[in-house]
Order: C-alpha cells, then structure tokens, then sequence
C-alpha cells in the first residue's frame, strides 16, 4: 500500500516538468515504533537529471513539502497566543520618543548622519573626491529621506491594520496588538519627523506618483500581500537601524531614534511574519501567484525610493552624476541585499519569492 501511495505521488507532483526528468527509486521504509503509518522521510528519493546529469537527491519529505503549503515551515503559534505575549512585550517595552529623545541636545558637526557605509555613494570615486563636511551633510540628508520612505510606508501600514482588524473582536489580544502596533507606527512617524527637522532637513517624501499609485496598495492591499509588504519596508530599517544604534561615528539623535525603533519593530516583524503565513498557506497557486507579483512590485518601490536624488544637491553635487555613481555603486548594492536578506529568505520559504517578481527584485539589487 505505501508503495502505491508514492506511486501515485510520483505520478501527481513529479513526472516530467520543465525539462527535468524525476528518476523515482524506492528504498527501504523505515517505521518507527511510536508511528503507526510509519517513517517516510527516506522511503523515496527524488533525482533530478537535467541532459543527462544528476543535479540533486532529495528525500520524501522535501518532496511532499513543496507539493503541500501545508508543511512544518508553515506553522505559527496560536493567533491569541502570540498577540498575548507581543502586548506583554509592549508593556514592558515601549518608549515615547517626545520624551526619551533628547531633542535639544546639541548637534555636533563632525557626526554622520547614519552609518557611512550604508550611504548610496560610499565607495565610489565620487565618495573619494568629496570632503569630510560633504560627506556627513550627505548621510544627514540620506537618514531623513530614508526616514520620510519610513514615515510613507508606515502610514500605508496603519491604514492596513485598521482595515484588517475592522469585523474583528476587539476584546481578542490580537485586534488589541494590532490598536498597539498603530500607536507605535504613530509615535515612529513622528519621531522620524522630528529627526530630520531637528537637523534642518526638508521633509523627503518618495515621488508624486508613487504616492498617489500607492494609494489604491493601501486602500485593497489585504492579508499575506498587505503583511508580506510590511516585512520588506521594515526589515530593511531595522536592518540599517541595527548599524546606526551601534555607531559611535553617528549623531546622538539618529543613534537613540535607531534605538527605539529595532526595539519596537521586532513585535511588528514577529507579528507581521506570523499573518503572512496563516494568510497564504491555505491560499490557491493563483493566489500565491498574484501576491508574489504585487509584492514584486511593492518592494521594488519601497527600496528605489529609500535615497531621493534631491540629497545630492544638498551635498553640493550633481545630481545626474551622483545618481549614474549610486546606480552602479556594487557596495550599496551589497547593503541593499543584506538589508533584506532575511525577508527574502522568509518569503522564498512560504513560497512568496519568484516568477517574474524576481526580475523587479534583481533590478532593486534586492536578490
């Protein structure tokens, strides 16, 4: 009877697809005592041969995780079980930045901005060429126009929450995080704000148009596309953020700001993380198909519209010559992909990463 089942579970998922060939071979089931259907992790292995060539071996387990969404990588904790412990974390960290930044303390003129390193013209020749005093009004200005994508996003973000808890219990832990998550993106907004007119900088906001194209993503972006959305604009942050807190070469402002927010966003990544799953693994391969696209493009957007060319006028620089040196500046590019590495991970695993999304991702340097 097992032997029929991979059979048949050969003929359903395997075959011939895409030029690979699926060489089937059945080896010795293992049962173990405490299972009554058995141990089926080596009961087949799978050999892909592409023109002849053995390209891997897998067991049966891999091979019936992709076939069903329905797999260990795709469980979550209790809904009300996570929200519960995410709401005692806010209870025991949360911080007002009115209060806990000190917004009048001075600004001294030999600290960057942000982290050199993750400044869009660091290591180019340009970089080389500019002066010290250049070099810090530059990661100045790249801190606030990060910081105004952040403050864009998180608005598209509240507006999100609100609609997905709307028919929701309110008295459940998990409307009650979300209320919580929008006080924090709240008092983040404003935080960011108040960073970058502490140092004098305009407010740098993404294009016109994306701004007003993202308004049809905010006002019918839902579940796993609204969530998966989410990670890439605040894992990048938190990525960069982790950096800022850390850098002594850093202003104090920018450095207390990075601060509070890593501490923050992890209940917002962990809370975002979990929704995407329970929202896709149940999910058709059309839908996964068509999230997979729009996240494409969210992404895409989200991280071209980190640096706003206007900083580079700031600077005393061209503009078309520092966008030509950031466009093909390799080490920023390397930031970028280590930026979202770790969201790009996740939604390769819950099978989010692919078709041709990859394309826009590729062309935003974020795989």
């Amino acid at each position: 009877m097992l032997s029929r089942r991979f059979d048949r579970l050969a003929d359903s998922t395997l075959g011939r697809s895409r030029g690979w060939i699926f060489d089937i071979m059945r080896f010795r089931t293992q049962f173990s005592p405490n299972d009554d259907n058995g141990h089926c992790d080596n009961a087949i292995v799978v050999k892909k041969v592409d023109r002849g060539v053995v390209m891997s071996v897998e067991s049966a387990r891999d091979v019936l995780r992709d076939a069903h969404p329905t797999s260990r990588r795709m469980h979550v904790s209790d809904r009300q079980d996570t929200a519960e412990r995410l709401l005692a974390s806010a209870a025991r960290k949360s911080y007002d930045p009115l209060i806990e930044v000190d917004w009048d303390a001075p600004i001294p003129a030999d600290r960057y901005g942000m982290t050199p390193e993750w400044c869009s013209l660091y290591g180019t020749e340009l970089w080389d060429t500019m002066t010290e005093e250049q070099r810090v009004t530059l990661t100045k200005h790249e801190a606030a126009s990060i910081a105004g994508t952040g403050i864009w996003f998180e608005l598209i973000l509240m507006q999100m929450l609100v609609r997905d808890i709307y028919f929701h219990d309110p008295a459940t832990p998990h409307v009650q995080f979300a209320l919580t998550e929008i006080a924090d993106e709240c008092r983040h907004s404003t935080m960011f704000a108040r960073s970058a007119q502490r140092f004098g900088i305009p407010s740098y906001r993404p294009k016109w148009w994306i701004r007003q194209a993202a308004r049809a993503f905010k006002a019918t972006a839902t579940g796993s596309l609204a969530y998966g959305g989410t990670l890439f604009a605040e894992e990048i942050l938190d990525m960069m953020q982790r950096d800022f807190m850390r850098d002594e070469r850093v202003q104090p402002v920018t450095r207390t700001v990075s601060r509070i927010h890593v501490l923050e966003e992890s209940r917002h990544i962990k809370y975002a993380r979990e929704e995407t799953i329970r929202r896709i693994r149940s999910a058709s391969w059309f839908a996964r198909a068509r999230v997979r696209l729009a996240l494409g493009v969210i992404a895409y957007f989200i991280v071209t519209s980190l640096v706003n060319p206007q900083v580079y006028a700031a600077a005393g620089l061209d503009v078309d010559a520092a966008k030509r040196a950031a466009r093909s500046n390799r080490h920023y590019h390397d930031k970028i992909r280590e930026g979202c590495a770790k969201t790009v991970e996740f939604l390769d695993e819950v099978g989010l990463i692919g078709g041709p999304s990859r394309l826009l991702l590729e062309r935003a340097h974020i795989v």
